[in-house]
């Protein structure tokens, strides 16, 4: 790793591309810089929150690496967040201006092992802007490759400046269990995540396969990587990873779950609980949502498919302990809550700008064979899943597959030994990858999601029960009342009561009803029925009287 500390006239750009120019300026790029606020020319931008310290006034805590201070400033391995913001913001809009030189090619094997390397003096050079934040390098892994993962995703070059550095990112509150630092770009579309050194490593490993699997199916619901850096201040390594956005502000979430398919310590905890919108596990789920939520016929297919493919790239990558990441949006309780504070966003919580990455959304990442609509009602479904709850309330859906970077190395082979020895191995997140697969895509296709329950068509309901009357007898709960056919407008009616016999499929034609004993066909033949129409009982009757002469001939005959 090239120190921090190298003088400003230290720019090194890494490469093992021929292709690759150390003097490749961003000359026209610089407009693009942190803080300069333009507008698109549609000039309609989405109204955001405004960014708040996550914690001020609360005392100095630590998470992993990540840290506030009592005035809320956010610091991350020694540098603050605003400083970092700054760096990410420069480093981006240099690389891309760079990359944009570069005539456009195939992907090459070499192209995934490329490090690019430029060094950002506080004063500036004759490569970089002068800024007001300590001195830092900026490195990009892969550039080639990850152009080449944007371009498949329909980003453009200026629509991934303009997302990323036209305004300041903000910050997010929620940090996780590992303390990461995640920012979301002004216009929902990208998310940039801290990640740790194993993960970036990990990542860089997994870029062939992660290009092959792209190629062959780009509807995923696996995090969609579009760059991968590393800033260096202060003697450390930060490294970050852009990702698509899930779940986007403009929308309103009221609940939110993590899922694994594992019960231990798979419940949130109580300081989690506190929080506005606490992500709670699949314990709090399995209580909250015991029935599951349940899908189109079409959708449910839809997605159980995609996790089924994404479950396949994940073992075969040796991958496990990711997640499934799903809020939900109550439509019909959205409708009923008071227009308070959320007035000056009722416009955009029903009709949010589209994103401009393709597959972006839930709803383009499950295959898109799923027809929009089926038994849904809403026609506007803002980049969710529709779907309902027990109590028949209209939800969309907002889900993916998040921590993908975990593979199942020694450390995590002790780990699941360890927790095995005293709990059920079987039910603990940590798990063989093979298992921990088949055990997710379970849980999501038998408890989570669910069909819904479709209704027999009323001409199905017709042939059934007409021609379940005919076979019943008098015991029967049906009836079909024949009318004389004095004109063709005249036809059978059917009338139905709301029981049936048990074991008789009502509004099953393709199941047959269950064949009556034997004593009850007897008794039923030698009774007439009353419910058969004239002709059927005039045959019946012909026939008792020819068997009663013929014993009259046979007993005269004797």
């Amino acid at each position: 790793m090239a120190s921090a500390s190298s003088g400003p006239s230290a720019v090194g750009v890494s490469s093992v591309d021929p292709g690759v120019s150390s003097g490749a300026s961003s000359s026209g790029f610089n407009f693009l810089c942190c803080g300069v606020n333009r507008k698109r020319a549609s000039g309609i931008k989405r109204p955001m929150a405004p960014e708040v310290p996550c914690s001020s006034g609360m005392p100095i805590k630590k998470i992993g690496h990540r840290s506030v201070d009592s005035s809320g400033e956010t610091t991350y391995k020694k540098t603050t967040s605003s400083a970092l913001k700054g760096a990410i913001q420069l480093g981006i809009t240099h690389t891309v201006g760079s990359l944009s030189t570069k005539p456009e090619r195939d992907v090459l094997m070499q192209d995934f092992y490329v490090v690019e390397s430029i060094f950002f003096p506080s004063e500036g050079s004759n490569l970089t802007p002068a800024h007001h934040y300590n001195d830092f390098r900026f490195k990009t892994y892969a550039p080639v490759a990850f152009r080449y993962f944007r371009e498949l995703f329909g980003i453009r070059p200026d629509d991934y400046l303009y997302s990323l550095c036209s305004e300041p990112l903000i910050e997010l509150c929620s940090s996780g269990a590992s303390g990461s630092l995640f920012y979301v770009s002004s216009d929902d579309e990208f998310i940039i995540k801290t990640v740790q050194h194993k993960e970036a490593e990990f990542l860089q490993k997994l870029l062939p396969g992660y290009y092959m699997n792209l190629n062959q199916n780009p509807r995923t619901l696996l995090p969609k990587f579009y760059g991968l850096y590393c800033v260096q201040a202060g003697g450390k390594n930060i490294r970050i990873v852009v990702m698509n956005n899930l779940l986007p502000r403009s929308v309103k979430m009221h609940i939110k779950y993590d899922l694994k398919g594992s019960t231990y310590k798979r419940r949130a905890s109580q300081k989690e609980r506190e929080k506005p919108l606490p992500t709670f596990k699949d314990l709090d789920f399995l209580q909250d949502i015991s029935d599951g939520l349940f899908l189109d016929a079409d959708m449910y297919n839809a997605l159980c498919k995609t996790l089924q493919r994404d479950c396949l790239v994940l073992q075969s990558f040796k991958i496990m302990d990711y997640s499934l990441l799903m809020s939900i949006h109550n439509i019909d309780y959205a409708q009923r809550e008071p227009l308070g504070n959320e007035a000056q966003h009722s416009v955009d919580t029903r009709r949010p700008a589209p994103q401009k990455a393709l597959y972006s959304t839930a709803m383009e990442s499950i295959q898109g064979e799923a027809r929009r609509g089926g038994t849904m009602e809403t026609d506007d479904y803002m980049g969710g899943i529709p779907a309902r709850n027990s109590k028949g309330e209209r939800l969309l859906l907002y889900i993916g597959i998040i921590d993908i970077l975990q593979s199942y190395r020694f450390i995590k082979k002790l780990e699941h030994s360890w927790k095995a020895l005293v709990h059920d191995g079987d039910t603990v997140s940590v798990h063989r990858p093979g298992f921990y697969a088949e055990r997710f895509q379970r849980f999501m296709c038998n408890t989570v999601f669910k069909k819904i329950p479709l209704k027999p068509s009323p001409s199905k309901k017709f042939r059934s029960g007409s021609s379940f009357s005919r076979r019943s007898g008098p015991s029967s709960n049906s009836c079909v009342t024949y009318q004389p056919s004095v004109s063709g407008e005249h036809k059978a009616q059917v009338t139905t009561k709301a029981e049936v016999e048990p074991g008789v499929h009502f509004g099953r034609p393709d199941v047959l009803p269950q064949t009556p004993p034997l004593e009850k066909i007897s008794e039923v033949s030698t009774i007439p029925d009353p419910y058969l129409s004239p002709v059927v009982g005039e045959t019946l009757q012909m026939l008792t009287t020819s068997s009663t002469l013929l014993e009259k001939l046979e007993v005269e005959d004797s």
